[in-house]
């Protein structure tokens, strides 16, 4: 019997052809679609609402509320508010302690507070605490021994506990997250390995930010023994930020020896002058900047270590958290379309996105599953 041909034209036959595998090929993508909804929905809305912000409100999550809890530190208390899901569910995620950076806003820093909601709405704890020299722009180390205490409140709440730093605020966050060996996930955002590193790139990298220059000068002024000297680099700092045309000419010739020595290391752009200025400021800042900077312990964590950074970063160098990922025995998460807070237009991330889609999704992932061993 002889084989039945087909008298359709080849036109017609190459349509419908191509129509099936197109049918087939749309089915598969709904079916993976699916598959990836059901194991990553969570991290794909939260990461979409990240880099979205207007679509958060159309974004499936249950309700949120918000309500502040005082923390027991050193004879006072510190502030913070506790974000958690409006209906408790049942299966509670856990609780992660977010760490403000340098922000006159702290806790309620427009970003962190969306992100607070954001996590709560996917049935996680989150506490968020007010740190008032990260607020001022400034670090003395009470900050981890702060933060450490948050830790202690925070396991109170829930016994799958993780801590995440942003940008100033995530180098005292990993230093309290290795004292305390329980911790599930440490996160660090954009943060720093060694503040001597970030002198550096504040003061001599190529199109470097004036105000993150002033920004620097009050940070390092609350580390000058002095205690005249530390308040006049203060008043130039917020004089600066405020009009970086004002003249502080007075203030500046009335510092000392340690005041004088700290003012040439911020007003320095000379790559080969940074040694030499370091070498010439007091040794207190040089413990100051031992203590604060994270990279000698961090393999000392327990936990995972989540690290995570914006290449397009004019304020703390990305290659910060390549280090702080390799003395973790970590990798870092280097996102090519964000810059120190946050993704950058929405036509360059359209444009060359996609792989930093991915990374988004795997960060929110992480996140979400930190009540996991």
């Amino acid at each position: 019997m002889s084989p039945t041909r087909d008298t359709r034209r080849p036109g017609v036959r190459t349509r419908r052809i191509a129509l099936r595998a197109l049918l087939g090929a749309a089915a598969l993508g709904a079916a993976s679609a699916g598959l990836l909804w059901l194991g990553y929905g969570g991290a794909l809305s939260l990461s979409l609402a990240l880099a979205l912000p207007a679509t958060e409100n159309w974004l499936p999550g249950t309700e949120v509320t918000r309500e502040e809890v005082p923390i027991p530190f050193a004879g006072r208390t510190l502030a913070a508010d506790l974000y958690r899901p409006a209906h408790r569910p049942a299966r509670l995620r856990g609780v992660i302690l977010l760490v403000h950076g340098l922000s006159p806003a702290g806790r309620r820093q427009p970003d962190l507070t969306r992100l607070g909601r954001l996590l709560a709405r996917h049935g996680q704890l989150v506490l968020v605490p007010q740190f008032d020299t990260l607020a001022a722009f400034t670090l003395d180390g009470t900050e981890v021994a702060a933060i450490g205490a948050a830790l202690d409140h925070t396991a109170s709440l829930a016994s799958a506990v993780a801590i995440a730093g942003f940008s100033f605020g995530a180098g005292p966050a990993l230093l309290a997250a290795t004292e305390r060996p329980g911790i599930r996930l440490a996160g660090s955002f954009g943060g720093y390995a060694d503040l001597r590193s970030v002198i550096a790139f504040i003061t001599t990298s190529e199109g470097a930010e004036q105000y993150n220059r002033w920004k620097l000068l009050q940070l390092l002024a609350g580390f000058v023994g002095d205690e005249r000297d530390r308040s006049r680099l203060d008043a130039i700092a917020r004089a600066k930020l405020t009009n970086s045309s004002e003249n502080t000419g007075r203030l500046e010739s009335a510092l000392g020896e340690d005041g004088q020595a700290v003012l040439a290391l911020v007003h320095n752009s000379r790559a080969d002058a940074v040694s030499p200025l370091l070498a010439r400021v007091s040794p207190s800042i040089h413990a100051a900047l031992d203590r604060l900077s994270p990279l000698p312990v961090m393999s000392r964590l327990r936990g995972r270590a989540l690290i995570a950074h914006g290449r397009a970063d004019i304020s703390i160098p990305y290659t910060e958290s390549l280090r702080l990922a390799r003395a973790a025995g970590a990798h870092a998460v280097i996102l090519n379309t964000f810059h120190h807070t946050g993704p950058l237009s929405l036509p360059e991330l359209v444009g060359s996105g996609a792989l930093d889609a991915w990374r988004l999704v795997s960060l929110a992932d992480a996140l979400l599953r930190a009540r996991e061993p």
